[in-house]
């Protein structure tokens, strides 16, 4: 559609005023990076302030607030309820759902951000469809981030570090993923790589299938079989008791959509619940799974996370901002960390991201309540919690990607809205959310709730 006509000379005034007070406070927020040093001899030397973390140790009005994090259920890849559902269907009831629950002007949203890993392009075209058929106006822009099973926390850092630097005062970070849809195998073409790869090691491992990284991590650090199974048995467990007992529907969008079965007829169905979750999983049924990527090994359907569908969005913004908006404020993002890590050892990623984002947040191991750590495979997510020495009751109290699934460019995202709600329940205050990543990396965020 075309835009609407120049304004009149009193709006245009009224719109330059708003532009110098955006400017000001931008200038404001770089000056106070720098401060004088009170007491110094000369009385003119300046010390740097801390500019890694998103937000400081102690509240402000500078800080990066989440407003709202919501998410659909997570469907089976190619046999749940979104397996006919479209990645822009599933998002779409989200964009509602946020500007519904926040009131926020959608004008005012200064940029968008998506998650995804599969869709080509990581789907720039279809979020941005998704937001008009979310009831979203063209006015807020729209990008695509594909830093692959991080890219929903990436996008959600994207959008923090946009809102930190003065770029924007309001913005969307989320993703969005239909493995159902969309194969791991269409992304990339071997006839199509460079010839010099083979000669490369490091660049020869990024091609190493997952499951082997996996396998590599359990032998490397004595990771036996039993204690994965150990780690997939309780993951469905504490998924089921907190389906159970209500703890995932305040962050849970409904969702209306088409199922076709095998003869092609639609019925609608409205998703409401993750579908992974499986009561009677047991040590006992786990141990006669064959290894699914070596003869010997340890690594198998049960314990390695399910391929999935889902959506989420996260709504932030700058403290100042979301108060004049009369926005609601559930949290504060202290900090984000991306990290490389041998390829070989994709998995390892988390063990090394947490204590950087820590760094930048000022906090340790001890000071955090709640470790959302996405289990792309048991082997890696038990090295990361031992490596580090976090408590096992820290770690995802309502279960992980083995019994939710990790429907890749949306697990970031999801991990907040699944960590925020949990803060308030146990009348905590710091969280985590981290990840591995494929060719061999490793994302972290830190959260402050004040719910």
């Amino acid at each position: 559609p075309a835009r609407a006509p120049p304004a009149p000379p009193r709006a245009r005034a009224r719109c330059l005023c708003e532009v110098a007070a955006g400017a000001m406070d931008r200038v404001q927020r770089i000056a106070r990076h720098v401060q004088g040093s009170v007491g110094s001899k000369d009385g003119a030397a300046l010390l740097p302030e801390p500019t890694a973390a998103m937000s400081g140790a102690s509240p402000s009005d500078d800080d990066v607030v989440v407003c709202c994090a919501v998410r659909t259920a997570i469907g089976k890849a190619g046999k749940g309820s979104f397996k006919d559902t479209p990645p822009e269907d599933m998002l779409a009831p989200l964009f509602k759902a946020v500007v519904d629950r926040t009131k926020v002007d959608p004008k005012k949203i200064g940029d968008v951000q998506i998650g995804n890993v599969l869709q080509p392009t990581a789907g720039a075209a279809t979020s941005r469809m998704a937001m008009f058929l979310g009831g979203l106006p063209y006015d807020p822009p729209c990008s695509a981030v594909n830093r692959q099973c991080s890219s929903g926390l990436q996008a959600v850092a994207n959008i923090a570090a946009a809102i930190r630097s003065g770029v924007i005062d309001v913005g969307i970070g989320g993703g969005v993923e239909s493995m159902s849809m969309y194969s791991m195998a269409s992304g990339v073409d071997p006839k199509k790589l460079s010839k010099e790869i083979g000669s490369n090691d490091l660049a020869a491992a990024c091609l190493m299938p997952m499951g082997i990284t996996s396998e590599n991590v359990a032998a490397k650090y004595q990771i036996p079989r039993q204690k994965q199974d150990q780690l997939a048995v309780d993951s469905h467990a504490k998924a089921l008791a907190a389906q159970k007992q209500g703890l995932f529907d305040s962050e849970i969008v409904p969702v209306t959509t088409t199922l076709k079965d095998k003869e092609g007829n639609a019925t609608t169905v409205t998703v409401a619940a993750d579908e992974g979750p499986r009561e009677g999983t047991t040590l006992e049924g786990l141990g006669k799974l064959k290894a699914s990527f070596k003869a010997d090994g340890s690594t198998h359907a049960g314990n390695a996370s399910q391929i999935s569908d889902g959506a989420s969005l996260v709504l932030m913004a700058r403290r100042s901002a979301a108060k004049s908006m009369g926005l609601p404020i559930l949290a504060r993002m202290r900090s984000f960390a991306v990290v490389g890590v041998d390829p070989t050892l994709m998995g390892i990623g988390p063990a090394y991201a947490i204590p950087a984002a820590l760094e930048k947040a000022q906090v340790g191991i001890n000071d955090i309540d709640v470790f959302e750590i996405n289990e792309a495979f048991a082997s890696q997510a038990t090295m990361s919690v031992e490596h580090l020495k976090i408590p096992m009751n820290k770690v995802n109290p309502k279960g992980g990607a083995i019994a939710l699934g990790h429907p890749l460019g949306c697990t970031g995202s999801r991990q907040i809205a699944t960590l925020l709600p949990e803060l308030k329940r146990q009348g905590k205050k710091l969280g985590v959310v981290s990840m591995c990543i494929g060719t061999g990396m490793g994302a972290a965020g830190v959260f402050e709730s004040e719910q």
